[in-house]
């Protein structure tokens, strides 16, 4: 009953306002900056090497889109960096593409083994990024503990 009121109220205002009430496209769109794509990116790292841990591989390949969406925002976003003597959009998928076929082939294959050595290429793929745009005070480790408590990466069998 409550959303059928609301929704006579809405059509009255949207009457009242001359037929909508959508507000204009802003013109002053948010952009996340390199450095949340990044703290994003790092989180997801971190969820991937988990999930493959405990062989959740449908939530490994599930993290590992969501990594390289987040590639590709920062690409979007940021396609070139203030202190990278190259454009990221020439650095990153040059260090990353590899490393991401990799675990893709290891999730693909189920194998604990293979997905290990390719989360450890992804972290090499990291810091060869980040030694190419001079940002090498930023170290990427594979994960040693788990940060994210609230969440089961093992699954329910």
């Amino acid at each position: 009953m409550r959303l059928a009121r609301l929704s006579a109220v809405s059509l009255l205002l949207t009457g009242a306002l001359g037929g909508s009430c959508t507000p204009p496209p802003s013109t002053n769109a948010y952009t996340p900056g390199l450095g949340e794509i990044m703290a994003s990116t790092q989180a997801r790292h971190t969820k991937l090497w988990f999930a493959g841990e405990a062989a959740n591989w449908e939530l490994a390949d599930y993290e590992l889109d969501e990594l390289e969406e987040g590639f590709a925002a920062a690409l979007e976003y940021h396609p070139t960096h203030k202190s990278s003597p190259e454009p990221l959009t020439f650095v990153l998928p040059k260090f990353m593409d590899g490393p991401v076929a990799e675990l893709r082939d290891a999730i693909a294959a189920q194998d604990q083994a293979q997905y290990a050595t390719a989360h450890d290429n992804l972290t090499r793929g990291c810091n060869a990024c980040h030694t190419a745009t001079e940002f090498t005070f930023n170290v990427v480790i594979r994960p040693t503990a788990n940060p994210f408590t609230n969440q089961q990466f093992a699954l329910n069998k």
